[in-house]
């Protein structure tokens, strides 16, 4: 189960973690953080004898290198202790998905359907004939091919609600791990042992499998670039200072090089990568890749389709239009009759609406009728009374031909009320009886509340949106206008989708979709980011580089939100080291050389107690202000929808200016404390 992690011992196992990272071999991956861990074994060095670096052997620089060194040791544990603490929250997570994975026996079959005999999941093979019967859990991941079963995917998805799967379709698909609780199912095994759908999340989740994602390799490079440039200023320094007379030691050199480098970011550059996909996991989402969640945010078209995501999935019967001549009643009537024994949406809707109008089934008066059961071939149903009277509804074309093989006359309003009905966006069912058109239904697709508002937001982040559907351009056209997509395309099949696609990505977009089925595993390996649904086929889960076990599309939405999130937290704890950067350079350097340059004095706003307490307060800050960030990395910025350009002036003004201004404040206070404990002038 997903959710309802327990995070007991994830601080513990952090702490623990924070001391293991710093082995270098693990520590050169962040450029930033190794070159602080390079210059505290420098200054640890010094600690235990200044003369190695040409020192003095006094025990006051002797003190002042031992405070650095602890400085710096405390600000790459508290680095460490970021990264820890966020792959922690993974591993947690990781092992409650293992609690749902036990050793299952598996009834292995032929394709007949005999038994070939029991064996151990973790010797089943991709291709084998499995039977699971109610109460036993499916031992791998496959389709089903023969049988229909309720199965309880609660362990996966952590919703308790069972799921219907079946032979056949877009819903034959099942999760190793999962439980039959009704009736019995034979599958196909799809996986290879140690490679099911479960196993990748296990990984995936733990963070075994996570790669940085290329906008994270860029901001790393970035970082180098950064670092190497204040390496190159601080190179300067001495030649600067013996011509002053000013003295600099090495660790001071040290020490200021670690509060110029861009050290925030870099220790948080790591727990803010993988806190994002924590994140989308809490939407019981898997993702692939961190690239996934990244592509999500710079997302500029999203492809959905109408029903189930944008409309609630099931038309409501909304009026009863009858033809001239036909008396209201009499119509309202025969359209219960031929709903009573519908067990569809659609069917129970028309006769809650018709109830609704006065009328009611007499009694007897379908004693010895028969139900005339829908199919994709008829298109109709209705009722055979025991009278022979026939009661029939379904697609107008089915109406139409009806009543011309019965000879009746087809009313000249049936055009023009089948048109009106669907330019509202609306479905018309025809209702016949003996041959003669009696009236149409209208039903009405209902679309999901807040969905305008959504979409609205999502134009505000400068995404455009496309619906698609099946239905005719009219219908598509309407719903489109009132749930509040930008475009549509109607009548759409499987290769419809694909070349839009296509057509997009060759603008330069980047675009995202859902899918279920295995006519959208195309497009799913395709857009730019697929969300595949856990109840759809393997090859759309396969295809995606998401699956939502909740298999919801409208989460398509909150994967851009989340991606954005990222993509925000990022660039704004960016914005505020850098920021802090820049205002610790100004706030320590007229402290450093004020005693050689008098003239610097109009510079040292702070009125900083001495060049000491200067570096001392501002690396104690530099250290302080890692943890203070860390729940703001794993938490993520607060995402409201905006434009990029208001999106970069928030940013600037709240971590820009926040980023100048706290040092100034925090490096003061640190100062005065450094001050009163007698250690500002070591």
């Amino acid at each position: 189960m997903v959710r309802g992690i327990s995070y007991q011992g994830v601080f513990r196992r952090a702490f623990i973690d924070s001391f293991r990272k710093l082995d270098p071999r693990l520590q050169y991956r962040n450029p930033v953080m190794f070159v602080v861990e390079i210059g505290t074994l420098v200054t640890l060095i010094m600690s235990l004898d200044p003369r190695v670096f040409g020192g003095p052997a006094d025990s006051g620089a002797r003190g002042y290198d031992v405070l650095v060194t602890v400085i710096l040791i405390v600000t790459l544990l508290f680095a460490n202790f970021a990264e820890a603490l966020a792959e922690g929250r993974g591993r947690a997570q990781a092992e409650s998905l293992r609690r749902t994975k036990a050793e299952t026996v598996a009834h292995r079959i032929d394709e007949s359907g005999a038994k070939l005999g029991d064996v151990p999941a973790s010797r089943l093979h991709k291709g084998d004939l499995v039977r699971v019967d109610a109460g036993e859990l499916i031992p791998a991941d496959g389709e089903i091919v023969r049988g229909v079963a309720s199965i309880d995917e609660s362990a996966i998805t952590g919703e308790s609600a069972p799921v219907i799967r079946e032979a056949g379709g877009d819903f034959s698909s099942v999760t190793g791990g999962t439980r039959v609780l009704s009736d019995w199912i034979e599958m196909r095994v799809e996986q290879e042992p140690g490679k099911s759908f479960l196993d990748r999340m296990i990984a995936l989740v733990e963070g075994a499998e996570r790669q940085k994602s290329p906008n994270e390799l860029a901001l790393t490079v970035l970082l180098a670039a950064l670092t190497l440039i204040f390496l190159l200023v601080i190179d300067t320094l001495p030649p600067m200072a013996g011509y002053l007379h000013a003295s600099l030691s090495v660790a001071t050199l040290i020490a200021l090089l670690v509060c110029l480098i861009p050290t925030t970011i870099g220790a948080l550059l790591s727990a803010i990568g993988i806190a994002g996909m924590d994140r989308v996991i809490r939407f019981n989402i898997i993702a692939k890749s961190g690239k996934a969640v990244e592509a999500a945010g710079d997302v500029d078209t999203l492809i959905l389709d109408k029903t189930g995501t944008i409309t609630l999935g099931n038309r409501m019967a909304d009026a009863f239009q009858p033809m001239p001549g036909v008396a209201y009643e009499d119509m309202v009537h025969a359209a219960l009759l031929a709903s009573e024994h519908d067990e569809t949406p659609e069917g129970k809707s028309i006769v809650v609406l018709a109830e609704r109008e006065g009328q009611h089934v007499a009694a007897g008066e379908l004693d010895g009728a028969s139900p005339i059961v829908f199919s994709a071939e008829t298109r109709r149903s209705g009722v055979l009374l025991a009278s022979g009277r026939e009661i029939a509804k379904g697609a107008v074309d089915v109406i139409r031909r009806a009543a011309e093989k019965s000879g009746s006359p087809i009313p000249p309003e049936l055009d023009a009320v089948t048109e009106q009905i669907a330019r509202s966006g609306g479905t018309p069912l025809g209702v016949v009886e003996d041959g003669k058109v009696l009236g149409v239904i209208h039903l009405k697709d209902i679309i999901k509340s807040g969905m305008q508002d959504r979409f609205a937001a999502l134009r505000r982040m400068g995404i455009h949106t496309v619906m698609v559907t099946g239905d005719n351009p009219l219908t598509a056209a309407t719903i489109a206008r009132e749930a509040g997509v930008d475009d549509f395309i109607a009548e759409a099949k499987p290769e419809d989708k694909m070349r839009r696609i296509r057509e997009e990505q060759a603008d330069g977009r980047l675009v995202a979709m859902t899918g279920d089925g295995t006519n959208d595993a195309p497009a799913l390996a395709q857009a730019d980011v697929g969300l595949a649904m856990n109840s759809g086929t393997s090859a759309a889960k396969e295809a995606g580089n998401m699956v939502d076990l909740d298999s919801d599309p409208t989460k398509l939405i909150e994967v851009v939100s989340i991606g954005k999130q990222l993509l925000i937290t990022r660039g704004a704890i960016t914005t505020f080291s850098i920021a802090n950067d820049v205002a610790k350079y100004f706030a320590i350097i007229p402290a450093m050389f004020v005693t050689a340059v008098p003239a610097l004095q109009a510079l040292n706003v702070m009125h900083l107690t001495s060049p000491q307490s200067a570096i001392l307060s501002a690396l104690i800050f530099n250290a302080l202000i890692i943890p203070a960030l860390i729940p703001l990395a794993l938490r993520g910025v607060r995402y409201r929808p905006m434009g990029a350009t208001e999106m970069l002036r928030r940013n600037i003004l709240i971590y820009g200016l926040g980023g100048v201004v706290l040092p100034f404040v925090g490096i003061k206070l640190i100062d005065l404390a450094l001050t009163a404990l007698g250690l500002a002038r070591i």
